[in-house]
């Protein structure tokens, strides 16, 4: 914890407040999860909220974890306000992503802070692509920029196939809040690495046109 930032200590500790809040209230976590049907019908805080509230200590070890690692990346280029800006609207475009391709499904329904460790996650590997990445199970380090790709080639395909009890669609929108706010926060990366902006925003107009070719 000495290493950490408070602004990432402080994201950190909502979340395992807020989760040990919903691990034990029922309907404390039933309120606050993203649900499409109790959103269309009003309750716009539950695309806050539930970035929150996780489904057990498992799922809310690994994102926080998966936080740690990449917050002082993002904390070292922007400072922590920004950081807390990157992580909020990576938050909201996960929820915004996952309502567009759930709308017509009311029962719907999702929980975790995924969306805006993604948009975390994606800003650092946008501000340090050429950084090696440690996978478990794949001895070799990867660049983070591929990383970064085949992460959302992959979410992608879990958002077409509905595999796994995994919400695809918030972690890809989070992506796009990482990406893009990032870009609005140093617009100079299109023209320092225009190839790695280019490159990593190959998934995203690639949801976009299977969406539009109605192939998700």
């Amino acid at each position: 914890m000495n290493n950490m930032h408070i602004a990432t200590i402080a994201v950190i500790a909502a979340n395992i407040l807020v989760s040990l809040k919903g691990f034990n209230d029922s309907h404390f976590f039933d309120r606050y999860k993203f649900g499409i049907g109790a959103i269309r019908a009003g309750q716009k805080e539950r695309m806050l909220t539930s970035g929150f509230l996780h489904v057990d200590i498992a799922h809310l070890f690994f994102n926080m974890f998966t936080l740690y690692f990449f917050a002082d990346v993002v904390i070292a280029w922007f400072g922590p306000a920004k950081f807390i800006i990157i992580y909020f609207i990576s938050l909201l475009a996960g929820s915004l992503l996952a309502l567009f391709f759930h709308k017509d499904e009311p029962y719907y329904s999702a929980v975790g802070a995924s969306g805006a460790v993604t948009g975390i996650l994606y800003a650092a590997i946008l501000l340090q692509p050429n950084d090696s990445l440690g996978i478990m199970f794949i001895p070799i380090p990867i660049p983070a920029y591929i990383l970064g790709i085949g992460y959302l080639l992959y979410s992608i395909y879990g958002m077409k196939s509905r595999i796994g009890n995994v919400g695809h669609t918030a972690h890809f929108g989070g992506a796009i809040g990482g990406y893009v706010t990032t870009l609005l926060f140093m617009p100079s990366l299109l023209q320092s690495d225009t190839v790695m902006v280019l490159l990593l925003a190959v998934p995203i107009v690639l949801l976009f046109i299977l969406e539009k070719l109605g192939k998700i």
